[in-house]
């Protein structure tokens, strides 16, 4: 075990109000969630009325809630935004996630900022940039190795998230201008039609295949879960698991997982309250993933991509030995289920799937047989009987409740200051049985139902010698819950930012269309801080010369076994999609970065 001084964020997602409540439950320290507009994730958006439930349910345990306000935001816009960020503070959010920094420009509550990884935090100077801008955090790019991550923590007073879990961008967060070239669908504005999971070849100059039409651009899933103790020791604040179109069946299972890992290492990191009441026992490999990698971690190049297919393969079952009908013989040695869902690789290497009907031993029958044939490989990607021991799992979270009794009173303590107590002004008889008249009080001070309460200890002194009738108790005990969920209310302090900045340099002073400038205000902020604008996004203005089209750490010349590093291979590469277009690549080995350029 290892004590450190700082707390550790588990940072869940929320798609909608009953994945918020599920991840609550489950042991998150806070959650992430759109509102009606203006998130990365357009089809996740949620009313105010909706938002402001789950900030008072969450606020209760000290779980924090921020809202996604990151996508970068057109002339016509501003003022909306700003009256949304508005209501946000209103019914108390705790921090807007920003990418477009015409919110500097705007007339703000003092509600706390965090700088997405959409505004590209990869140095130093950016971070320290935010900082003088009293941004509380930083996500920091899902690009970095922990020494990276180590040094900004060290180098820089401010708060630090990093991605756990969850599906990957290929390109860096905000530099992938793919989806928009192709169909109109900018990554930047939450409407990313995912290019990235189709099928690509790789050509050189002449036309001639280096790889033959594959998902070369199909990251797997990010999973540090063997790494979450090197992060607690760098200081992170914020351990974040992707997912914000996500079911709640995803959420609670993740949000499991890793509640039970960073308590196994401490079991003082939690910054929220509450005691965890579950039977259920996670298991990531059964929930949504393509692969796991744990990407650029410890700085070393690996396999990013699965190139075999984006969907989820899930566990290898067996092999089929015999097929008749609609039965297979299967070689395996997993217990199966009716109703599990299993996978298999077609003649044309694509995946195809089919249900569990019926099981025989090693006979299964299944409720279509597809073009399964003898030696197909088997998966499966939906285990019936672990979903159902989710759903039949029952997860709770309580508040631990200290209640002291005596002659004088009641006093209802939780945690911090929040403490309440009830002093008798009514004459009560004395008990004729002390023994009884403690039990009955202990009984039903202690019955707080659906309360976030749960009765921990209950302290009654040796001369309490009252007799209280049942209905009094019970009034008491309404009244003390009352009491201290107002209290608790109260005494929550979320994290105000001062307002007042001062315009200082930005590191960089000529900008072109990759920061994303979309609107005037952006432009005038950048601009008070020396900068050029010599570009605006590609959104709303075509660049004056071809663009980067992506950025990434994936390098399709090491995945090809042709990394310059290595090879003499020098030829000219393109990626070819089903559309007809050839994307020239380039390749800067110093920083192992490729782009993939406009074609033309």
């Amino acid at each position: 075990m290892i004590y450190l001084k700082q707390k550790v964020e588990l940072l869940a997602p929320a798609k909608n109000k009953e994945c918020a409540f599920a991840a609550i439950n489950a042991g998150a320290d806070a959650v992430y969630i759109g509102p009606e507009s203006f998130g990365a994730r357009k089809k996740a958006g949620n009313s105010i009325d909706d938002l402001k439930e789950i900030v008072q349910y969450a606020h209760k345990f000290l779980v924090k809630v921020y809202a996604t306000v990151n996508t970068i935001i057109y002339d016509n816009e501003l003022a909306e935004v700003e009256k949304l960020i508005w209501k946000l503070y209103e019914i108390g959010i705790d921090a807007i996630i920003f990418q477009d920094f015409s919110i500097f420009e705007m007339n703000l509550p003092p509600i706390a900022l965090h700088a997405s990884t959409q505004c590209n935090n990869d140095s130093i100077e950016k971070i320290k940039f935010l900082k003088e801008l009293n941004v509380e955090r930083v996500v920091l790019p899902r690009e970095f190795s922990v020494d990276e991550v180590r040094n900004i923590v060290n180098s820089i007073e401010i708060e630090t998230e990093v991605f756990i879990h969850g599906a990957l961008c290929v390109s860096y967060s905000g530099q992938c201008y793919l989806s928009n070239y192709i169909g109109g669908r900018s990554a930047n504005r939450g409407e990313c039609a995912q290019p990235c999971r189709k099928k690509y070849t790789l050509i050189d100059e002449n036309n001639k295949i280096v790889l033959n039409s594959s998902y070369l651009l199909s990251m797997k899933d990010n999973n540090l879960s063997k790494h979450i103790k090197e992060l607690v020791s760098a200081g992170v604040t914020s351990f974040k698991i992707e997912g914000r179109l996500k079911d709640a069946d995803y959420v609670v299972n993740t949000v499991s997982f890793y509640r039970k890992l960073i308590d196994s290492i401490s079991n003082d990191l939690r910054p929220s309250v509450g005691v965890l009441q579950s039977d259920f026992v996670p298991d990531i490999s059964k929930t949504f993933n393509r692969g796991y990698t744990n990407f650029y971690f410890d700085g070393k190049r690996k396999k990013f991509i699965n190139s075999l297919t984006p969907k989820f393969i899930g566990e290898k079952i067996g092999t089929v030995i015999s097929v008749r009908g609609k039965q297979i013989g299967l070689k395996t040695s997993v217990p199966l289920n009716i109703s599990d869902k299993i996978v298999y690789f077609n003649s044309e290497n694509e995946l195809e799937g089919t249900t569990i009907t019926r099981i025989n031993c090693n006979n299964v029958e299944l409720l279509n047989i597809g073009s399964i044939k003898k030696g197909s490989i088997i998966y499966r990607n939906f285990d019936a009987e672990f979903y159902k021991n989710l759903e039949m799992s029952k997860f709770q979270r309580k508040i631990p409740l200290s209640i002291s009794v005596d002659n004088k009173g009641i006093i209802f303590k939780s945690f911090g200051c929040n403490s309440v107590y009830y002093k008798f002004c009514e004459e009560f008889e004395k008990s004729k049985n002390n023994t009884k008249a403690k039990d009955n009080i202990r009984k039903q001070i202690s019955k707080l139902g659906s309360t976030e309460f749960v009765a921990a200890k209950v302290d009654i002194s040796e001369d309490f010698d009252l007799f209280i009738p049942v209905s009094k108790i019970n009034e008491i005990r309404r009244f003390l819950v009352k009491s201290l969920q107002q209290l608790s209310e109260n005494n929550y302090k979320p994290n105000f930012r001062d307002t007042q900045v001062k315009n200082i340099d930005y590191p960089t002073k000529i900008l072109n269309y990759s920061y994303n400038i979309s609107n005037k205000k952006s432009k005038d902020f950048y601009e008070k801080c020396g900068c050029l604008v010599n570009e605006m996004s590609p959104e709303i203005e075509k660049p004056k010369n071809k663009i980067n089209l992506m950025k990434t750490k994936h390098c399709l010349r090491d995945f090809a076994g042709i990394c310059l590093k290595n090879s003499t291979d020098k030829r000219k590469l393109f990626l070819a999609d089903e559309f007809g277009n050839k994307f020239p690549l380039e390749f800067d080995c110093k920083k192992c970065i490729m782009l993939i350029k406009e074609p033309g």
